[in-house]
């Protein structure tokens, strides 16, 4: 759902499976937030500690600790301090590895805030952060020692909590995908309207599988942060709000682009309440949205694509799923052609082992050509060329997807084995 490529958004692959932890071997029941800065310009990247916070409870994955299903463009890597043991794994995409492929990061610097969140820990762990570019090559590393005893260790989440309505109740609490709805540009007075909007979202979601056959794996709350003015801000127009998390359009001098750039803010809202998927819901009837891996989905929620805006960013922000979508005339060479992209979804056949082959019909051409029947909802999969934001060269599973347009109401066969396989990573069975 953008005009400008989002690799960060998209990066997926498979972790890499350290030897299993049991979580009250190494931590407690308790979130330790990490809040960074990233900076620099396309030729040189630095990462910099901004302050750490103690939240009550942790709401992520309590197995399969130092594995992570969805490569992402960095990784935390989270070590006991004593033994050097990698004992929790997480990924993520970012909008500062965005920006280093636009133009203006050749001649600019820039800063952005990122937040992460891991378990707390028990005793000192070494912290890792590294990026990565769409080679899969580090180009910018920290490492940094926490002592969870550090009088610095700000708490929150613990008084003040931003009220939130549970709009749905997973099966089980304890093996569960926790998401929080988040609202954005709503006033006080208009809390109704967006615990509407946020109920609409899950019932667009949920409409789709595997998400349908699996809703009761999803727990689900709307956390109600208070705008002091409706809507959303509009740089091209010069229209600029106060608003809770202050997105706008126009990121990146993109006009559909609606983004937040304010991540610590957004934490501070959801501090105290069970979350670790972010959804935010932006009061607007402007079309635009967008998605990064591991971060947040954001999405207007009264243009008449909403539904399929809020579903396809999710498949970027949860499931690391590439757009299989192309330009007509300005292809973008996103993904270098002797690189496997790390998306379940996108081939360059550099490396094609482990993807869709096994779902192929024997005889089926490359590319594979696409049909000519009008409105086909086509679930046959091969190698169809024209995805990633090029016509050439990188490949997609099917003719059409809710990865592709916005006409097509399923995810692909490939797609919904990879989000079946993600849910079943999380939720452990």
């Amino acid at each position: 759902m953008r005009i400008k490529p989002l690799f960060i958004i998209l990066c997926l692959g498979i972790g890499l499976s350290i030897q299993a932890q049991q979580f009250s071997d190494y931590f407690e029941e308790g979130t330790l937030r990490l809040d960074y800065i990233f900076s620099g310009n396309s030729s040189h990247q630095e990462i910099s500690l901004d302050g750490m916070s103690h939240i009550p409870r942790w709401w992520g994955k309590h197995d399969r600790l130092s594995e992570v299903p969805v490569e992402g463009n960095g990784q935390v890597i989270v070590r006991d301090h004593r033994s050097g043991t990698v004992i929790y794994r997480h990924s993520f995409s970012t909008l500062f590895q965005e920006w280093l492929s636009y133009d203006e990061a050749s001649t600019a610097n820039r800063s952005f805030e990122n937040v992460f969140l891991v378990p707390m820990p028990k005793d000192s762990v070494d912290i890792t952060v590294d990026l990565r570019n769409n080679r899969r090559e580090t180009m910018a590393s920290m490492t940094h020692t926490v002592n969870p005893r550090d009088i610095l260790i700000r708490r929150i989440g613990e008084r003040g909590v931003t009220p939130y309505e549970t709009l749905q109740q997973a099966r089980d609490t304890t093996r569960c995908i926790h998401i929080a709805f988040l609202a954005e540009g709503y006033t006080e007075n208009e809390m109704g309207i967006f615990l509407a909007d946020a109920r609409e979202a899950i019932g667009a979601l949920f409409e789709h599988e595997p998400f349908k056959s699996m809703r009761d794996r999803f727990h689900i709350i709307a956390v109600k942060s208070p705008s002091e003015e409706s809507g959303t801000s509009m740089p091209r127009v010069g229209d600029w709000r106060r608003t809770a998390v202050s997105s706008h359009f126009d990121t990146f001098y993109s006009d559909r682009y609606l983004t937040t750039l304010h991540l610590k803010t957004l934490h501070d809202w959801l501090a105290g309440t069970p979350y670790e998927h972010i959804i935010v819901l932006v009061n607007t009837d402007n079309y635009g949205g967008g998605g990064i891996l591991n971060s947040y989905n954001l999405s207007m929620t009264h243009h008449p694509l909403y539904h399929q805006v809020v579903v396809h960013e999710f498949g970027h922000s949860f499931g690391g799923l590439g757009d299989e979508y192309a330009y007509e005339n300005e292809p973008i060479p996103m993904y270098p052609h002797d690189v496997e992209p790390w998306e379940p979804n996108l081939t360059t056949l550099a490396d094609f082992h482990g993807k869709w082959e096994d779902m192929i019909e024997k005889g089926t051409p490359v590319p594979t050509p696409e049909s000519t029947k009008p409105k086909v909802i086509e679930r046959r999969v091969g190698l169809f060329e024209g995805a990633g934001y090029s016509l050439n060269g990188v490949y997609r599973p099917c003719q059409d997807c809710r990865m592709r347009t916005n006409d097509n109401p399923i995810f692909c066969p490939v797609c919904t084995r990879a989000l079946t396989r993600l849910i079943q990573f999380y939720t452990g069975e």
